[in-house]
């Protein structure tokens, strides 16, 4: 498998990068100790101001890894991590891998019984917890938890909780060897949002995050002299890949505590960052803000930003002097749809990257032509360059993993040229009247109205008991809409069938920690006395 691209780029980065990791070389441990003897005492990760060297970052992972086998954390066990953007989350991170037990980072969001279950599904042997998310923990009453020591990060109350010692994390100076890891390993387990069901723990191995580095390190053209910069959480793939891209390429990592639309352009400067990472929700968002000498006094050349509508890509390129690329990847798979950006086409995913299939298939996993939308299936030609699974659930996984291939949930369509667009989730789709329409390309078209800063399509049932179209807006500051001029708007850019009957103007979507839009939280609420209804209103769609 060849992920590089075929000529050296500008920054240095070449095809040659992948033999320089041998196949079993490809654990965590195992690059951190070859790229600290490259690299040495050059910064590989700054996080809210706290540098580690590339020598810093094994030396962090043998002192922490001992500290967990002393807190009676073995080779395979799990480590629940709560925490936000802090060195502490890397720290950890490296001392699991380190000692060869597995990293569970939990979305610090989780509350209740979405947090009971994650706790209890993944059979942890210590939980890590930033202070302020102890409540989180004691909330849940008195729950027989598989823990057997609590540390805390920053300042707590320790003691004991539900009977379990409770001690702030141990700064220990003894370090361990590395545990001989194979590649096939788990890493790490990431639990989904789990909209439509429990939460599932995906098993990431270590060559997973491997690839996830060679590939998006590939196509965003990353070398040793770039400033990479997050402001994404830690607990979730995306930022998690961006630490593999810096550690593979020799570049820096600069993690931010979360993201700020005020503050986005100054943090790029300050930093002089070179390569940043965006959600798609995030563009239109810094688009409609006003206009600020800011906007383009920053070094950065490149931005990953999957999912922005195809309107948006020129307008944020010319306005803040950043490409955008597009992409596609899940925690269960890889950087595995992805084009480099002379080959993209606004709106488009790519092409299927090297070392991976893809599918676009029917109810019966039957191929269906170009063109037509289907469901996108994928699997890897590189061993464990994917998931293996979600842990504790073999039904799910031998649902998803269907006839050897992985059924991503996502609608789309794939072109006489290979590229394919996404359209929507599977289960975003909404039917009306005989109709299927999709929420992604309605959404498209409201963000496209001036006043519109970010909108959210899903269906509610209507008197008939089928789909109709309800669409959750978030307007843009200092403006004033009115809900019948937005459907003024849409009737000329959509099918009739598709113009929202139920519209209702809110200050902000409900999100996940990554920005990602909770949807079946707007389902559950519906149609409020906030909601404007056509049909009561008297409004017509012409057809």
């Amino acid at each position: 498998m060849t992920c590089l691209s075929a000529t050296k780029s500008n920054s240095g980065f070449s095809a040659e990068l992948p033999v320089s990791f041998a196949p079993e070389a490809r654990t965590l441990p195992a690059l951190l100790v070859q790229q600290a003897e490259r690299h040495g005492d050059k910064r590989l990760i700054v996080v809210n101001e706290v540098a580690r060297s590339f020598n810093d970052a094994c030396k962090v992972a043998a002192q922490v890894a001992a500290s967990l086998y002393d807190a009676g954390v073995r080779p395979g066990d799990a480590v629940t991590i709560i925490c936000s953007n802090r060195i502490e989350f890397i720290d950890i991170y490296l001392g699991c891998a380190w000692l060869g037990a597995v990293a569970v980072p939990v979305n610090v969001a989780s509350r209740g019984s979405q947090l009971e279950h994650i706790l209890n599904n993944s059979v942890a042997r210590l939980l890590v917890v930033e202070a302020q998310y102890l409540s989180a923990i004691t909330g849940l009453g008195d729950k027989q938890l598989s823990f057997e020591k609590i540390w805390t990060i920053g300042k707590a109350e320790t003691g004991a909780i539900f009977n379990v010692p409770c001690i702030e994390m141990p700064l220990g100076t003894e370090e361990r060897a590395a545990h001989p890891s194979r590649p096939s390993d788990t890493v790490a387990i990431l639990y989904t949002s789990g909209t439509t069901g429990l939460s599932k723990g995906v098993c990431c191995p270590h060559a997973q995050y491997y690839w996830w580095g060679i590939n998006t390190a590939t196509l965003l053209d990353i070398g040793e002299t770039d400033i990479l910069l997050t402001c994404l959480p830690l607990f979730h793939t995306n930022a998690l890949n961006t630490f593999y891209q810096a550690l593979l390429t020799g570049a820096t990592l600069v993690v931010e505590p979360r993201f700020s639309a005020s503050g986005f352009w100054k943090s790029l400067a300050r930093h002089q960052a070179t390569v940043t990472y965006l959600l798609g929700a995030m563009v239109p968002i810094l688009l409609s803000k006003d206009a600020s000498p800011d906007d383009q006094a920053h070094q950065t050349r490149i931005t990953l930003a999957p999912g922005v509508p195809a309107q948006f890509h020129d307008a944020f390129t010319n306005r803040f002097g950043i490409e955008i690329l597009d992409g596609y990847g899940s925690t269960e798979t890889n950087f595995a749809i992805g084009s480099l950006l002379g080959e993209q086409r606004p709106g488009s995913m790519g092409r299927i990257r090297p070392g991976f299939q893809a599918r676009v298939v029917d109810a019966m996993d039957n191929q269906v032509p170009d063109g037509q939308p289907g469901e996108l299936v994928i699997r890897a030609d590189e061993p464990f360059s994917m998931a293996t699974g979600y842990f504790g659930m073999p039904e799910k996984t031998v649902e998803a993993w269907q006839n050897l291939w992985f059924h991503t949930g996502d609608r789309v369509v794939r072109d006489a040229d290979g590229y394919f667009q996404f359209i929507d989730r599977m289960k975003d789709a909404i039917r009306r009247r005989g109709e299927n329409i999709s929420s992604f390309e309605v959404e498209q078209v409201l963000v496209g109205h001036p006043s519109v800063r970010n909108a959210a399509v899903f269906p509610v049932q209507s008197e008939l008991a089928e789909d109709e179209v309800m669409a959750a807006i978030v307007l843009k500051e200092g403006v004033a809409l009115q809900a019948a001029e937005l459907l003024d708007f849409c009737q000329p850019r959509m099918p009739y069938f598709a113009v929202p009957r139920f519209v209702e103007f809110v200050e902000e979507l409900p999100t996940t920690e990554n920005g990602k839009v909770q949807k079946f939280k707007l389902r559950e609420r519906g149609v409020t006395e906030n909601t404007w209804d056509r049909d009561v209103a008297g409004y017509k769609v012409t057809r």
